[in-house]
């Protein structure tokens, strides 16, 4: 069974930092793409930074500069570290393990991010 357990989201001031973690099961870690998505309310939900199995990544144009996604695959957890947080940052964020090759795409249930005043 797989399972992505997202943690590490809270309410932070503008301007703060969070790390988000997800701690994947169930899955050969290191074979898969590892992303984090979001989810503001009434919108779509994005794409924020994706890590590829050779470590390479892509980010959305809005948190280059500030986030950075990273893997550890001894520990099966995919990490997003996000600094100078901006109020248009709060949404629910979505952990993704995603193999094109196999055809499969898992997600967890998210967590919560509010940067507020």
């Amino acid at each position: 069974q797989v399972q992505l357990v997202e943690s590490g989201g809270a309410s932070v001031q503008p301007g703060g930092s969070l790390r988000l973690s997800c701690a994947a099961s169930g899955i050969v870690f290191s074979f898969y793409t590892m992303g984090w998505y979001r989810q503001a309310p009434g919108a779509q939900r994005e794409l924020v930074a994706r890590i590829f199995s050779d470590s390479s990544t892509t980010y959305t144009d809005s948190v280059k500069g500030r986030f950075t996604i990273s893997r550890d695959n001894g520990k099966n957890t995919v990490y997003l570290q996000m600094d100078s947080l901006k109020p248009e940052d709060t949404a629910v964020y979505y952990c993704n393990a995603r193999r094109r090759d196999i055809n499969v795409n898992y997600w967890g249930l998210g967590t919560q991010v509010t940067v507020s005043s």
